[in-house]
């Protein structure tokens, strides 16, 4: 089975470490982590100063068509339109599957 781990790295508008930030922090998880086919929703922060981003969310999803049932979601259309649109002021995704070295 190809699961698919999505994350995507973020910089709110309203900075990082204060209450606008945990607020949408929270309110995304409720409403991002509820989604069907979401699995493992992780809301993190970064502590690496090589990296630009502050947050991540990272979920995983079972297969190509749990993923894509995710992103068509109305929920997920309703949120990237009305809070990550507004809200996000940079991200990067990155979507990845588990790479399987065969040895010869």
């Amino acid at each position: 089975m190809n699961r698919i781990t999505h994350m995507v790295t973020f910089t709110l508008y309203a900075g990082k470490d204060n209450a606008d930030a945990e607020t949408f922090l929270q309110e995304s998880k409720e409403a991002l982590a509820t989604i069907p086919g979401v699995e493992n929703f992780q809301v993190l922060r970064q502590v690496s100063i090589k990296n630009e981003f502050d947050y991540c969310f990272s979920m995983e999803f079972a297969d190509q068509a749990a993923y894509d049932a995710y992103n068509d979601h109305a929920v997920h259309r309703q949120y990237v339109a009305e809070r990550w649109e507004k809200e996000v002021s940079r991200f990067q995704e990155i979507d990845l599957m588990q790479y399987s070295c065969d040895e010869s």
